[in-house]
């Protein structure tokens, strides 16, 4: 089942996005998001394209939400980048230790901006953001992102843009320390690689069929993203820029010369 997609229109977004996506004249697109099925609605997929710095920002995790009575709505995320202008970057972790009053103040003197560790990024690139991260996305960036379903973002900065901020909650929940480099991943030109195992979701890139391990770990139903070539689900054909839900892996007839995403969560407790 192919997911039904939804085109957002962004300030920060793009008029030329890279193939197979076209945006509409005169409409500057900035994310394509691909609806969460039924089967499984704790998993969003969507595609981010960027002229622009996004906001510096941090998601809270599940038991934050919870505390809060808000349910289970924390955020992990991760990054494929799969097209990157010369020079785009990653904001992700500080570049040393601060601690709450300190963030505080560089949010509010714009100073945060600079106290971000930025990764400079081509495709391929992969990072997992786990909840608490403080992050921004670059400007020339077009990224696949796969994360909980979770719509809670507390903005700490934003470049003087005419938006809210959410101090109090940002900092009760952020991190202030480097990002964990062992949490980023240049994927192989070939074969398959395992990007996500956990704790929320998981992720593999294959290239041409999965082999049995990979099988094996993907029980139930999952989505599927196909990169390059195209694949079948339950006989239907999937293209790249497309999404779609499979019943089970063995529904999946991948293309022997292509490359696709596969990702489905991680049941808890």
């Amino acid at each position: 089942m192919l997911l039904e997609t939804r085109t957002v229109e962004k300030p920060w977004g793009r008029d030329r996005l890279p193939a197979p996506f076209v945006a509409p004249e005169g409409k500057r697109i900035g994310e394509i998001w691909f609806e969460p099925p039924a089967e499984l609605p704790d998993l969003l997929v969507k595609y981010i394209f960027t002229s622009q710095k996004l906001s510096v920002q941090v998601h809270p995790d599940d038991e934050q939400t919870e505390a809060k009575g808000l349910g289970r709505q924390g955020k992990s995320e991760c990054w494929v980048v799969i097209d990157a202008e010369p020079g785009a970057a990653l904001g992700i972790g500080f570049n040393r230790p601060i601690d709450a009053a300190a963030m505080r103040a560089a949010a509010l003197d714009g100073s945060i901006e600079g106290l971000l560790t930025w990764h400079k990024v081509k495709p391929g690139d992969f990072f997992y953001i786990a909840a608490n991260t403080v992050h921004a996305i670059g400007g020339g960036c077009s990224i696949i992102e796969v994360q909980q379903n979770s719509d809670i973002t507390y903005r700490l900065y934003d470049y003087g843009r005419p938006r809210e901020l959410h101090l109090d909650e940002g900092i009760a929940v952020a991190k202030g320390e480097p990002y964990d480099m062992a949490f980023h991943a240049v994927l192989p030109e070939h074969g398959d690689a395992r990007l996500v195992d956990g704790p929320h979701f998981r992720l593999d890139r294959v290239d041409g069929a999965p082999d049995e391990t990979t099988r094996l770990r993907y029980q139930g139903s999952l989505l599927v993203i196909p990169r390059k070539g195209r694949l079948r689900v339950e006989g239907d054909p999937v293209e790249p820029g497309q999404c779609a839900l499979a019943p089970s892996i063995e529904d999946v007839a991948f293309d022997p010369a292509g490359t696709c995403l596969i990702a489905q969560p991680v049941r808890l407790n």
